[in-house]
């Protein structure tokens, strides 16, 4: 978080950049700065940038207590100091006493003061009974640049050593003693079953079956030999 010097007030037109292009961000105003200053001294066109504050956040300082006693001496300070303003003016075109005139204006002054004072108090019905001092700062800088000049400004700030926010972490080095996984090989997928795969399978199945009901029909009991009757030779020679 940083303060940046009061810069002169310019048009909302000259703030923009055409197709802008992040080329850092920094946590405060001297280090946006001092890559800026890196740029112009690398010949860079810096008129293509543009910093821009972002995160901002408001601060307020409590001064103290507000009183009425305190509203009106500082009514009556505030008036002092512009009735004298306004009795100097005066006293430089009339002939009249100088200072008469200034003390009238300053006690005119005075009074205005005080009740111009009093009726701004007033106003907040004793919601706010403090003084304090407030300011709007950023949290961070961004640098933009056009596009056509953002590589060239992130190369010249990385040969300087200009850190731009968004470092590259190396790969962890292997540790001793733990085994580190290894690749696995990718499985190969399954080979399909076709239609013709499939129904050669069903058909040899088919063949099993028979031949097992068979032999079971035409196997003798005493000898455990298969037998094939006279009648169903063929069907035996089928099987076979």
């Amino acid at each position: 978080m940083s303060m940046q010097p009061n810069s002169r007030r310019v048009p909302f037109g000259a703030l923009t950049l055409n197709y802008p292009m992040s080329i850092g961000v920094f946590d405060t105003y001297p280090e946006a700065q001092k890559a800026i200053d890196t740029l112009s001294d690398a010949g860079f066109p810096v008129q293509n940038c543009l910093m821009v504050g972002t995160e901002l956040r408001q601060f307020e300082r409590v001064t103290g207590r507000l009183s009425w006693a305190r509203v009106l001496l500082g009514g009556v300070l505030s008036g002092l100091w512009l009735g004298l303003f306004v009795g100097l003016i005066f006293s430089l075109f009339t002939t009249a006493s100088a200072v008469g005139q200034i003390l009238s204006t300053m006690a005119f002054g005075a009074v205005f003061g005080a009740v111009w004072a009093a009726l701004g108090y007033a106003a907040t019905r004793g919601t706010r009974d403090f003084t304090s001092v407030s300011q709007i700062v950023p949290s961070r800088f961004e640098v933009l640049a056009e596009h056509k000049v953002a590589h060239q400004a992130r190369e010249i700030l990385a040969t300087a050593g200009i850190s731009t926010g968004r470092p590259v972490w190396p790969a962890p080095s292997p540790v001793q003693g733990v085994p580190q996984p290894q690749p696995s090989e990718p499985s190969q997928p399954a080979e399909p079953a076709t239609r013709a795969t499939r129904a050669s399978r069903a058909t040899r199945a088919t063949r099993a079956s028979r031949a097992s009901r068979a032999s079971r029909r035409w196997t003798d009991p005493a000898t455990s030999q298969p037998q094939c009757p006279g009648p169903a030779r063929g069907e035996c020679a089928a099987l076979a």
